[in-house]
This record gives C-alpha cells, sequence and structure tokens, in this order.
C-alpha cells in the first residue's frame, strides 16, 4: 500500500488521472483518440518510455468491456492483416523511441495528433485502391507510429475515414486494431526489457478513472448525434495536443 500512496502522491498524478478520464471519454465517443488526449499530458510528468508503459496498460483494459461488439460489428480480416502489418512496423519504432529525448517525444506526439485533427475536420481522403498490399503498409506504418510515440491509430483512422462505412463499423474496426496493437507494444516492450514496474503500477492506478470515463462516453454516444461527439472529441485532442508542446514550458 506504501507504494500506491507513494504514487499518488507523486507531482504531476493527477493530471494524469485528468489525462485518463478525458482520453476515456473520447475513447467511449469515438472508439479512438486515447493515446492524442493522453500522452501529450503524460509527457509533461514521464519519460517517453514511462508514458508509453502506462498508457498501455489502461488502453489494454480500457476496451475489453466493448471487445464482442466490435468483432461483430468490425471488418475483422482487415484488422488482422493491419495487425500483420504492425508486427514488423512497432519494433522499428521501440528502436527510435529510446534515442527520443523527451521534448522531441511531446512534440511529435503533439504534431501527429494535430496533424491527424486537421485531416479530419478537412475531410482528407485517400481517394485510391484500398487494396492488401496498402492494408498491410498502413498496418506496419502504424505500428512503427505506436512503437516511437504511441499513435498507431492516426494513419488507421485516415485508412477507414476514406471508405463508405457506416460509423459503427470503423468505430469497432479502430477499436480492434489498436488492442491489437496493444498486445503486440506489451510484448515488444517486454522482450526489450522496458516494462518497469513504477510505471506499470501508475498505468495499473489509472484504470479505474479511465474504464469509469471509457464506459461513460459509450453509455452517451449514439449514433444519430455522432457530429456532436465527434465536434467533443476533436475539442478535447485539439487542447490536448496544443497544451503539450514543449513551447509552454
Amino acid at each position: 500500500m506504501s507504494v500506491i500512496a507513494d504514487i499518488v502522491a507523486m507531482e504531476g498524478f493527477w493530471l494524469l488521472v485528468a489525462a485518463a478520464l478525458l482520453a476515456g471519454l473520447v475513447r467511449g465517443f469515438t472508439g479512438f483518440g486515447t493515446a492524442m488526449v493522453y500522452l501529450p499530458f503524460a509527457g509533461q510528468v514521464l519519460d517517453p518510455v514511462s508514458a508509453l508503459v502506462t498508457i498501455m496498460v489502461i488502453d489494454f483494459f480500457g476496451p475489453i468491456p466493448a471487445i464482442p461488439r466490435a468483432i461483430r460489428e468490425s471488418h475483422t480480416r482487415d484488422v488482422l492483416r493491419l495487425g500483420a502489418g504492425a508486427l514488423i512496423g512497432t519494433p522499428l519504432g521501440v528502436a527510435v523511441l529510446l534515442i527520443l529525448q523527451p521534448e522531441w517525444f511531446r512534440t511529435i506526439v503533439s504534431v501527429l495528433s494535430l496533424a491527424l485533427l486537421a485531416a479530419l475536420i478537412s475531410g482528407v481522403r485517400y481517394r485510391g485502391h484500398v487494396g492488401r498490399p496498402l492494408i498491410y503498409g498502413i498496418g506496419a506504418l502504424s505500428g512503427f507510429l505506436g512503437g516511437a510515440a504511441g499513435l498507431p491509430g492516426p494513419p488507421v483512422i485516415l485508412l477507414y475515414m476514406a471508405r463508405p462505412l457506416p460509423v459503427e463499423v470503423i468505430r469497432a474496426s479502430v477499436l480492434l486494431f489498436l488492442v491489437l496493437t496493444d498486445l503486440i507494444m506489451i510484448a515488444v516492450f517486454g522482450l526489450r526489457g522496458l516494462l518497469a514496474p513504477e510505471a506499470l503500477l501508475i498505468g495499473i492506478c489509472l484504470v479505474l478513472p479511465y474504464l469509469a470515463s471509457v464506459s461513460l462516453g459509450a453509455w452517451i454516444f449514439h449514433p444519430k448525434h455522432a457530429s456532436v461527439y465527434r465536434l467533443i472529441a476533436y475539442l478535447i485532442i485539439a487542447g490536448s495536443a496544443l497544451g503539450g508542446l514543449p513551447v509552454w514550458d
């Protein structure tokens, strides 16, 4: 218990709790966005490796209640192809992560989050043929970004937004892919000896507030009002990304 008390008393812990609550709400609304909200905050408190370990913990447990529904509604075969690509890209991304300075990590996370947000708002879409080679390639790029910056979602989100699919299918497919990349990242970090006990415990302390917020977001989400929830999610992501830039230090 004293270890947990020390974690709760650490400087910046309640900022991490606030980040987990906001990230969970966005995840419940959209099926993605956890890292885009959480990491700009976490990068102000933790080193890059520890920040990614904590998000792997909370992001592993958070989607569990939604997995059965996601399997039913998603394009499972495409998700598995994306996951196969991520198996290649993730170790390369982790190698880059280990040489990044904290300021560069925060900058990359914030800029990538803002870039995706700008693409979503502006309606940027891929107009070419979405074949298997492209899907594997997007998976590899997502794995690389996940390993290097904890952001495997942006390429896959843009891929699915380019396809004429119901919002429920997009949310389910992205959610399922992010669960798969979490498992891949946990395996890679474990093999590299990067799963520090303190970071794991911090993540465990954040699981309950994150789960509660994901459940709340999923409960109040309704496809008829998807545009409203999307706007709220965009505002939260933008605020988090801008606040995470090192220029404010």
